[in-house]
């Protein structure tokens, strides 16, 4: 006895102004009675606040109150019978209903440390008080739709970025001083969900051989506990531009592809906001780097020179 959820599009991808549509696929050694099949799709916001990211007073709060999107339910097939075997059934569900633009915010599907946006469809076919019920959940993405999209730039907006020992708040190792470091390059502040991040930059000098050169991809997820919001940035992803000691004066290319789920346009609504940022970390070869090999990367170190920019994210067409 077996009961799955098979939705029309196997990327499971769909917009708020677009059908939702499948069938579900159930399997009997022998028929059963039922008091009815439905179909419920929902979306929600769920926020929560860990203890290292809050206070001792904010902690307490935990799971925060889920923001509802939507809650749509649908009867496929009344009460009845379902014989034994393989038995396919239809559905088709409306997303978003047409004159509730003011009343529905569908915001994209998001996979975050602290805030997570869901979409959720659920087969449920009831069978009264003395059989237990059969059930089964499959999530569906949903992104922006079209009406809201930006068009797509000709060409990403650049912002030039240098590094030296004057743009740090910390100290770098002794031999860096005296202007015998510097790292330039350029990176768009601005990017759409379908493009990479592309940028380049260029090792001008440095007295001390460079061990890596990486791209983090930062997320700031803000979430609105009593009066003040509770902040937390973490790393979503790193991308390594070079590995070893580079030549000087030589540009290297930056190429950051997007990850599609942990990653989502930017939103500042009023219980929760998820921006995001890019941070250039260049790491040098230090005896001192060995001892900590698995040091945050944010966290200011003398082997660490780094350079971080907001990141606007958004949907193109």
């Amino acid at each position: 006895m077996s009961i799955v959820l098979k939705l029309s599009r196997s990327s499971r991808m769909y917009r708020p102004n677009e059908l939702l549509e499948g069938k579900i696929i159930i399997k009997l050694n022998s028929s059963i009675s039922h008091q009815g099949i439905r179909i419920t799709a929902n979306g929600t916001v769920n926020l929560q606040v860990r203890g290292g990211s809050a206070g001792v007073i904010e902690s307490f709060y935990g799971v925060i109150k889920p923001v509802h999107i939507m809650n749509k339910s649908v009867e496929v097939k009344p009460s009845g019978k379902l014989s034994s075997g393989t038995t396919e059934i239809p559905f088709s569900v409306v997303i978003k209903e047409k004159g509730k633009d003011d009343l529905e915010r569908f915001y994209e599907t998001y996979h975050g440390a602290n805030i997570s946006i869901q979409y959720l469809i659920t087969a449920d076919i009831t069978r009264g008080y003395l059989h237990k019920s059969l059930s089964a959940t499959m999530e569906f993405i949903v992104e922006s739709e079209k009406d809201s999209l930006y068009n797509r730039p000709m060409s990403p907006e650049m912002v030039s970025f240098y590094i030296t020992q004057d743009t740090q708040r910390h100290p770098l190792l002794p031999e860096l001083l005296s202007g015998r470091f510097r790292v330039t390059g350029k990176i768009p502040t601005q990017c759409s969900l379908l493009d990479p991040l592309t940028g380049e930059l260029t090792v001008e000098a440095s007295a001390v051989p460079i061990r890596s050169i990486d791209i983090h991809l930062l997320r700031i997820e803000a979430i609105l506990v009593g009066e003040k919001y509770v902040t937390e940035t973490s790393v979503i992803q790193t991308t390594q531009v070079a590995d070893g000691d580079v030549c000087r004066s030589m540009t290297l290319p930056i190429y950051v592809i997007l990850p599609r789920l942990l990653i989502c346009p930017t939103i500042s609504a009023g219980p929760f906001s998820i921006e995001f940022q890019v941070s250039i970390v260049i790491t040098f070869q230090s005896e001192l780097s060995k001892l900590q090999p698995k040091a945050d990367p944010r966290t200011p170190r003398l082997w660490l020179a780094l350079e971080t920019l907001p990141l606007r994210l958004f949907r193109s067409e």
